[in-house]
């Protein structure tokens, strides 16, 4: 069976290139609700890029890597306002990630 772990660097970095072109595209699917289903979105993307940069990258870097843009220039054009029950999927399945707060 394959295992993430003994997956070939460049295969993940090409898979995750095409995850963040994907998700710059798709500007209707919103944090929120990338949250709610997932328990992940741009912003931790962007997070887990910087931590694995060791340093090179602060959040704000690594988030503009990902939305292709400024965090809030993103914001303003792409982000809409989250419902109660967005909030509350969201606050549901980001209790199921293992370590991980928002």
């Amino acid at each position: 069976m394959a295992s993430i772990e003994t997956l070939d660097d460049a295969v993940a970095a090409a898979a995750f290139r095409r995850l963040v072109a994907h998700l710059q595209a798709r500007t209707d699917a919103q944090n929120v609700d990338l949250m709610g289903l997932a328990g992940f979105c741009r912003n931790c993307l962007g997070d887990w890029v910087a931590e694995a940069s060791g340093g090179v990258l602060d959040k704000a870097a690594g988030r503009e890597l990902v939305y292709g843009m400024p965090y809030a220039q993103w914001k303003a054009e792409h982000q809409a306002e989250a419902t109660p029950e967005q909030l509350a999927l969201m606050a549901a399945s980001v209790a199921k990630n293992p370590g991980h707060a928002v």
